[in-house]
């Protein structure tokens, strides 16, 4: 009983380990199986990884939603895709996570053909770990994570600084390099130094294989008539290189003949060269070089006739392009020279709002229950929904439905308010339908807004590699993009809002994205504020950036009337301009300042480098009340004509109404900035649509260039991050003083015209003495009391000014009258 006991173990044993073996042995069928997945398994992993760096932002919503099947990804493998390479990409090792589809792929080729699997282990082996060096490489230069690094390779390189510091982060991943190519790579630094050898003699042997000038060259010329036995000259020459090639020397035929130099005697007999020009200009090699200043004929047919020497002359050499030889001399024409050493802001000036939050917080919650109110609002309204999409912005998230077929979109655009009722949201907009895409968007305001900061918008790459004249940082979108436009394409802004919605606000976000990227001889502000204390903190940099009037004392214009002559000082430069460009022959300012730093323009004949000028007006409708067609009729004629020759206007107003923003204005504004409005009204003035009046405010703004309407948030910039910004550019060494515009002379300011008393009008006294005693100072009055035309009480009027008798011109007002009575201008009079 006990023998067959054993006996009945080890049967049992023997089959055990067997099954085992064969269990971890995979058949040549299964190997094929298996490596076809994996192969296929890597295609796909590469391309999802490929999708997620241009769709990642598009799908974050997505991710959390993946059992959600009315929910789409923009990846390529949708939501798995999504999900997989976010975890693998943006959790994990950065960029070089394309390293696992390469090694998947290569395991399955692998099992495929059933190759040597030590091979596969060491690939394995070295590429996870060059996945590792390399997400560590892009964390140390990265700083802040993301796609490149990942959060390992972010987190590994924040480990290693903590402990060894940044030079020693440097040394460790120096050391795993030369680790890779010294055991991988098997490159030793005496294979660079036998490679480098190598290099340089294979250089030196193609160098002495290359063809060299023959030594003897054939001089026999073949005719069509063949007469060895009657030229001396040509017998001697056979008879020389047969004796040559008898002593061994080598005789090379070139595949193109020597030119034969000759010339004519009086007899028209041919005259040879002597043997050393012949054979100068005889070497192809040499006959684009100069002609040597003598030369020796002499007939070889005649030893006795006589040689003549001819002396020859080399052309001076002439400049073809002086603006060629210019720039080759002295280089480019450089605007920034004269503050080479000036350097822009940090930002590190501008203050992180987000340092102690994580971005946009996305409250899975809220959505869901927007969500289900949205779709239970429309059904309601018997209108059935096939999908829904959510996009989450820093203040407003844009929730897309497709609806179902034969839904009209008018009945859905009119149930804007019963679906803000039902949210209970400050303001719900809705675009019917999304230009581009075949949706209906529905904008609903976050309950917990994000605050976009002025230096996540400057810090953002969009913005510094911005290959634009005149890049603005606006804010963020609601995908969260960074929302960056040129003032040149614009090329006038006009902005619009009720009070505190972030105009003032809007306009220092524009100025502080001009001052970090513009150098202060590439652009020039001219600041108009009548409100007076909303641009002071930009009179630190007057001699840096600003331009103003000769005779005025700040460069910032609070006063009205020099707020006229600004705007029709900026005329005259427009038509100074102009008249450059016409002599330079050139179409704008680009080509224009393009063809003066390559010294194609003279500085002798009035041309000069040409900066950007930027007006920005931050209160417009009080320039109206004031002024009205004075103000209206240059900033009309700057918007229709100067955006050729590089001047740029921003207008701000808080009223949009019709007699503030005219037609006139309106159709040469095309860029146009709408904040928070009262009324449906006053934005379709600004916008010629409605959407401005249901805007939460604080930043929320609509954006147009003349065809889609794009929602931003602004970004904010407070008082003491401008006042940060402006201290550290005045701090500089500046210019001697503002760009000085051109100066004007009004119309009616007629001090220095008329002195002369025998060019007075003859009824000068007559209408001193009405102006007196009426006691007011208009060509109106004159008008109206002596019947005279317009023209000759204006001249009146300038008459009576020089004498004393009004003060100067103050715009539509009445001038002062500066005499008190009659009998004070009958003395004023017989003074004269």
């Amino acid at each position: 009983m006990a023998k067959r006991k054993v006996s009945t173990k080890r049967k049992t044993t023997k089959k055990t380990k067997t099954s085992l073996k064969e269990r971890f042995t995979l058949s040549r069928q299964q190997k094929v199986v298996l490596g076809s997945f994996l192969f296929f398994l890597g295609i796909g992993l590469f391309f999802a990884f490929i999708s997620f760096f241009f769709n990642w932002k598009m799908d974050q919503s997505e991710i959390s939603e993946f059992y959600n099947r009315s929910s789409t990804a923009k990846n390529w493998l949708s939501k798995s895709g999504a999900k997989v390479s976010h975890f693998f990409i943006f959790q994990g090792f950065g960029i070089s996570a394309l390293v696992l589809p390469v090694l998947t792929s290569l395991t399955g080729v692998y099992l495929f053909f059933d190759l040597n699997k030590k091979k596969l282990a060491g690939f394995w082996f070295w590429g996870v770990l060059v996945m590792i060096w390399v997400s560590v490489v892009f964390g140390f230069v990265q700083k802040e994570g993301g796609l490149l690094a990942g959060v390992i390779g972010y987190e590994i390189n924040d480990l290693l600084q903590d402990y060894v510091g940044f030079i020693g982060t440097v040394l460790i991943l120096a050391f795993f390099a030369i680790i890779y190519i010294v055991i991988r790579l098997r490159y030793t630094p005496e294979k660079l130094t036998a490679s480098i050898k190598k290099t340089q003699k294979v250089i030196a042997d193609d160098f002495e294989a290359s063809p060299k000038p023959t030594a003897v060259r054939n001089e026999v010329k073949d005719t069509e008539e063949k007469e060895p036995e009657t030229s001396s000259g040509i017998k001697e020459k056979i008879d020389a290189i047969i004796a040559r090639s008898k002593n061994g020397e080598k005789v090379e035929k070139k595949k193109e003949e020597p030119v034969k130099v000759v010339a004519t005697d009086t007899d028209n007999n041919e005259i040879t060269l002597n043997p050393t020009i012949n054979q100068f200009y005889g070497n192809p090699e040499n006959r684009d070089n100069d002609v040597p200043e003598k030369l020796v004929i002499k007939s070889e047919d005649n030893p006795e006739d006589i040689a003549m020497e001819v002396e020859t002359t080399t052309e001076e050499e002439q400049v073809k392009n002086i603006s060629n030889k210019l720039v080759k001399d002295f280089g480019e024409f450089d605007p920034t020279l004269e503050l080479g050493n000036f350097k822009f802001p940090t930002i590190d000036l501008l203050k992180d709002y987000t340092a102690n939050s994580s971005g946009i917080t996305i409250d899975q919650g809220e959505l869901e229950e927007n969500k289900n109110r949205i779709v239970e609002t429309l059904k309601n309204y018997k209108i059935e929904i096939a999908q829904i999409k959510a996009t989450v912005g820093p203040t407003v998230t844009l929730y897309e439905i497709v609806p179902e077929a034969g839904i009209r979109i008018s009945k859905i655009k009119n149930l804007e308010d019963d679906i803000a009722l039902s949210l209970a949201a400050l303001g719900i907009r809705i675009i019917a339908p999304i230009p581009g895409k075949g949706t209906i968007g529905i904008e609903v305001p976050n309950k917990n807004a994000t605050i976009v900061s002025m230096r996540s918008a400057i810090a953002s790459p969009k913005f510094q590699n911005a290959e634009m004249e005149l890049p603005l940082s606006l804010g963020k979108t609601i995908a969260n993009e960074t929302f960056v436009a040129d003032l040149a394409k614009m090329p006038h802004l006009l902005m619009a809002g009720a009070t505190g919605q972030g105009k003032s606000v809007g306009l220092n976000a524009i100025l502080t994205s001009l001052l970090y990227k513009k150098h202060p001889a590439e652009v020039k502000f001219v600041l108009v504020d009548p409100k007076k204390v909303e641009l002071t903190l930009f009179n630190k940099i007057e001699r840096h950036y600003l331009a103003k009037l000769p005779d005025a004392e700040e460069a910032i214009i609070t006063d009205n009337t020099k707020v006229i002559n600004t705007l029709n000082s900026l005329c005259i430069e427009m038509d100074a301009r102009y008249d450059l460009l016409k002599h330079a022959m050139v179409r704008n300012i680009k080509e224009y300042n393009a063809k003066f730093k390559t010294r194609k323009l003279n500085p002798e004949n009035g041309h000069r480098f040409l900066p950007y000028i930027v007006l920005v007006i931050d209160e417009f409708a009080d320039l109206i009340m004031t002024a009205g067609k004075e103000v209206e009729t240059p900033i009309a004629r700057l918007a229709q004509l100067a955006r050729a020759i590089g001047i740029h206007l921003i207008i701000a107003t808080q009223r949009p109404s019709v007699n503030v923003i005219t037609g006139m204005i309106k159709a040469n504004f095309p860029a146009r900035i709408a904040f928070r409005v009262t009324s449906k009204i006053d934005s379709r003035t600004i916008l010629d649509t409605g959407g401005a009046d249901q805007l939460i405010g604080r930043g929320d703004m609509l954006y147009t260039q003349g065809n889609d309407i794009i929602r931003i948030q602004c970004a904010f910039v407070d008082t003491p991050e401008v006042e940060r910004i402006t201290e550290y550019i005045g701090s500089q060494k500046a210019y001697p003083d503002a760009h000085l515009l051109p100066e004007y002379v009004g119309e009616e300011s007629g001090t220095s015209l008329d002195i002369d008393k025998s060019d007075r009008d003859k009824l000068f006294k007559e209408a001193a003495e009405v102006i007196v005693t009426a006691q007011q100072g208009s060509a109106s009055l004159l008008q109206r009391k002596l019947k005279l035309g317009y023209n000759r009480a204006g001249r009146l009027i300038d008459q009576l000014e020089a004498a004393g008798v009004v003060g100067p011109f103050e715009g539509s007002k009445a001038r002062q009258v500066l005499v008190t009575d009659l009998v004070a201008l009958q003395q004023l009079l017989d003074n004269e």
